[in-house]
């Protein structure tokens, strides 16, 4: 499967953004759930104050009973039962 390109953008910004040590882990309220979510975002400066822009949160929980991966047999099609192991 193919990443999109502003997928790809965004990925490589977060990648320069921790090289850079400008990296942040916020605390945050999701606004649809109200529930409180740990939020990776860059960090810059503009105009003196401090910017940061949000790319996604950490999952909640096993991150390896949230999501389903890419399945290797398969280009186009993702593996049906999530796979356990790693480090939690």
């Amino acid at each position: 499967m193919a990443i999109p390109d502003p997928v790809r953008t965004n990925f490589n910004t977060l990648l320069r953004a921790a090289g850079d040590g400008n990296l942040a882990l916020m605390e945050c309220l999701d606004a649809e759930t109200r529930e409180v979510r740990y939020v990776l975002c860059a960090v810059g400066r503009e105009a003196g104050d401090y910017v940061f822009t949000p790319f996604g949160h950490l999952a909640d929980g096993n991150p390896y009973d949230a999501y389903l991966p890419p399945d290797p047999g398969n280009p186009t099609g993702f593996l049906s039962q999530p796979e356990t192991g790693g480090a939690s």
